[in-house]
């Protein structure tokens, strides 16, 4: 892994292909849980900052330790056992909660990121380590920023999450999926707020990605948080109450909207 080229030498450039991104964006509207679209569309909108960014990270001392250690986190964070064994109120606890309940695996999205890379060319370089420890520290971004798995809150940590690497496909589907969410939300919702909001705290915060998760992991959660100067979503929790208040289903208000 230590030999691999930062970028391989065949590897096309950062490529902007909206009118693809759309039609994998569509696909992903009608039915959020198909997470292999979200890989289509960041595929066709990677863009040059995200490869910056990763490529300044590749070249830390923990990037090259990580690498070196050949760690896989899916293995890891996919043994509840041995997560529920670290200190009570830790993000190993959260993290084994949270999967739990919206019955996840990080083994599942390696699936779904295995669909997807089997319909598209395969470059043997740094850049795919990166790419995988993004998609490995997903859910942890769920847990750590307090945004949940309804649409609005999907929508809102993209937001946070291309403030925190620049991937351009990420903005293009939190604001897109903003538009849908608007035009189903109750008048006046702060939709296009929340979504700023994610983006704000994502600047403001330490990049999540970029952490040594295994020894956040028996950090109290709310330690981590402020390790890391994580905001609360105050906004996105605003508008969950009125959803609640006005017995409409986060998880459920797009989609149902959508088929009618």
């Amino acid at each position: 892994m230590t030999d691999l080229p930062l970028i391989h030498p065949d590897r096309p450039g950062a490529r902007l292909r909206p009118v693809k991104a759309f039609q994998h964006f569509r696909k992903l509207v009608a039915d959020k849980e198909d997470t292999e679209q979200v890989f289509h569309v960041t595929n066709y909108l990677r863009g040059k900052r995200y490869v910056k960014e990763a490529g300044a990270f590749l070249k830390t001392p923990l990037a090259k330790r990580l690498r070196e250690s050949g760690e896989y986190l899916p293995n890891l964070l996919d043994d509840h056992d041995v997560l529920r064994k670290m200190p009570a109120g830790s993000l190993a606890h959260a993290y084994a909660d949270f999967m739990e309940r919206e019955g996840l695996s990080a083994a599942g999205l390696v699936a779904e990121q295995k669909s997807f890379a089997a319909k598209v060319t395969q470059y043997d370089d740094q850049l795919e380590w990166y790419n995988n420890r993004m998609r490995d520290t997903h859910d942890m971004f769920h847990i750590i920023t307090g945004y949940g798995r309804d649409p609005l809150g999907e929508l809102a940590l993209l937001a946070f999450s291309y403030a925190q690497n620049k991937s351009l496909g990420f903005l293009f589907i939190a604001w897109l999926g903003a538009f849908e969410e608007r035009r189903v939300a109750p008048k006046d919702t702060p939709i296009f707020r929340a979504i700023r909001e994610g983006q704000r705290h994502g600047k403001l915060a330490q990049k999540i990605g970029h952490q040594d998760i295994v020894e956040l992991l028996p950090l109290p959660l709310e330690d981590v948080r402020a390790k890391l100067g994580i905001n609360s979503p105050d906004t996105y929790q605003a508008i969950l109450k009125s959803y609640d208040e006005a017995g409409l289903d986060a998880n459920h208000l797009l989609g149902e909207a959508l088929a009618a």
